[in-house]
Order: C-alpha cells, then sequence, then structure tokens
C-alpha cells in the first residue's frame, strides 16, 4: 500500500482576501473567540465531510464544527468563516488545506487497552482458531488489520498483546497494518510517544517491558521501544475510497468506534470492503457500542462485539 503524503501547506491567504495590517493581523492571531457560522456555510461543510468522510453531519454539529475550524481562520488570519469557506473550496490552495480541514473534523478518541475483552478472545479464541495456537500450527506470519487506528494507542496495544502471546509461542510471528484518514493523529503515532499518565489502564509489568521513559522527570513522558514500532506499518486510508489498495489478507480486523460516525449503507459498504481482506475464518472486531444488525455483509456474530467471516 502506497502511503499518502500530505505535508503541511504554509498557510497563504486566498487571493479575494484583502491583505491586512500587521496591527490586525496580530489581533488575529491571539483572538480566542468563535466567529459566526451561517447555516448555509455548515450545509456546505457537512455535504464535503458527508461525501468525503462518510461522516454524518446533521445540524446539531454546527457549533462544534464552528469551534474546530477557528484555529485554521487565526492561522490563516482570516476573519470570517466565509472566507474560510471560500479558501478551501475555490482557491488554488484549496487541496493542500484539505489534509488540516480533515485533521481539524475528525475525531479521535483512544486508549491504551480499551475494551480488554477484546484482547483476551484474541488470544483465547481466535488465534487458535485460525491455526496459530499453542500446540503448534501454522507457520505463516500472523497479520492484523487495525482500520481506523487514530493516534496509535490501539495499535501499540495490539502489538503488546501478540508479542506477549509470542512469548509463549516459540515461532508464531505477525504485522499489524494501521491506518487512519487523519495525517495529523498518523505521525502521532509512528513517533510512538505518549505522556506517561496514558499507561495507567496497562500493567506495570508490561510498561517495563515495551516503553522507554524520559529522563525529563518535568515532562513524563514515554516511548514504544523501537522492536515494538517496527511491527506496525501506518498508512493513510479513506474508507469512503472505492478501492483501498489493501493487497494483504488478514486473519484479524479490529474496525472499532468508527462506525457511530457512519450511516446505516456506509456501514455496510465499508465492512464489505473491509471484509475483502479478511481471509475465510477470519474475524471482524466493532466496538461494543456498534450494531451490525440489519446490515448485509459477509460475517456473522461469534462473541460480543466479534464477527467471524464463514470457512
Amino acid at each position: 500500500m502506497t502511503e499518502n503524503h500530505l505535508q503541511p501547506a504554509k498557510p497563504r491567504p486566498p487571493d479575494s482576501v484583502a491583505a491586512k495590517s500587521a496591527n490586525t493581523m496580530n489581533n488575529d492571531h491571539e483572538r480566542t473567540d468563535t466567529l459566526p457560522m451561517s447555516r448555509r456555510s455548515f450545509a456546505e461543510f457537512a455535504k464535503f465531510i458527508t461525501g468525503e468522510l462518510g461522516i454524518k453531519m446533521p445540524e446539531e454539529k454546527l457549533p462544534m464544527l464552528q469551534s474546530r475550524l477557528m484555529r485554521r481562520l487565526r492561522v490563516l488570519q482570516l476573519d470570517s468563516v466565509e472566507q474560510y469557506q471560500e479558501y478551501l473550496f475555490s482557491s488554488a490552495h484549496g487541496e493542500e488545506e484539505r489534509a488540516h480541514f480533515i485533521n481539524a473534523v475528525t475525531t479521535n478518541k483512544t486508549d491504551f487497552f480499551r475494551e480488554p475483552e477484546h484482547f483476551n478472545y484474541l488470544t483465547n479464541t481466535a488465534l487458535p482458531a485460525l491455526g496459530f495456537g499453542r500446540k503448534g500450527g501454522s507457520d505463516g506470519q500472523f497479520k492484523l488489520w487495525c482500520a481506523g487506528c487514530s493516534s496509535g494507542e490501539e495499535p501499540y496495544t495490539q502489538a503488546i498483546v501478540l508479542s506477549e502471546y509470542a512469548r509463549q509461542n516459540p515461532g508464531f510471528d505477525f504485522a499489524i497494518l494501521a491506518t487512519d484518514i487523519s495525517t495529523k493523529v498518523l505521525d502521532h503515532a509512528r513517533m510512538g510517544i505518549y505522556d506517561e499518565s496514558r499507561l495507567e489502564p496497562v500493567r506495570k509489568d508490561l510498561r517495563h517491558q515495551y516503553f522507554l521513559r524520559s529522563k525529563d522527570a518535568a515532562q513524563p513522558r514515554v516511548r514504544v521501544i523501537p522492536e515494538l514500532r517496527r511491527k506496525i506499518g501506518f498508512h493513510q486510508l479513506n474508507f469512503m475510497a472505492s478501492d483501498y489498495r489493501v493487497k494483504d489478507l488478514f486473519g484479524v480486523i479490529f474496525f472499532r468506534n468508527v462506525m457511530i460516525y457512519f450511516d446505516k449503507p456506509t456501514q455496510e459498504a465499508v465492512i464489505q470492503k473491509l471484509c475483502r481482506n479478511l481471509v475465510p475464518g477470519g474475524y471482524l472486531f466493532v466496538g461494543h457500542s456498534e450494531s451490525l444488525t440489519g446490515l448485509n455483509i459477509p460475517v456473522q456474530p461469534v462473541a460480543s462485539a466479534v464477527f467471524r467471516k464463514p470457512v
């Protein structure tokens, strides 16, 4: 899969925006208030977000979108939401700005060892059923896809769980593909650096085994060890793309807490595309709050928020 490199653009105002005095520009940079967004502007942004990202955007999300776009207006030194709208959709810089817009509007809530029951099911049931059991089995590499990986806590959790499994099963090897639409969170994930407080859900022995502590006591941070980082390939992927350009087949796909932002037709279409890369007998894990009821998809429920593709 080819990574889509979107480099942050140097902010420039649209051609139609008159140059402002240095005094005004300084005031704009320091501005912390929220500029008004009309329903008409919201409708155009919402149409773009739903069409490009599949995210539902009812009108009650107007205040949230309004708030999230304020930083971009300050960076670009724009005086109104309408000017930003023109910059994004009509100016020569619109294509470059799209990456910043997507980073601003997408939600990235995640934790280490979130919904831990899934990781027990992965090691106790899914891996043995796929031939990676403790009494021998497949000699091939186990491949897992973390679809919607956010800032990396989930794929690093998966890598820890699989590394622990490998310690108990000599010869077991694995690789993880981790994808997200946001270039900002992917950059964060590749670095593997987190505030130490983020490790609260991680067992103490696993913290010592898989994380390096910063020597700066004033800023207690940790970094995932290089051996674990090398097990994961981070790539940008838009679930609304017609072709995901993922060639590998996976024994397990984690697609958790992403569908809540999609309507039912989009959920069905995305799961159908994901399952093209799921091996027969492979497992799909979704969020515990997500329902696949009524969707025409090629997997069947086998446990709470766990589905399996027929062999």
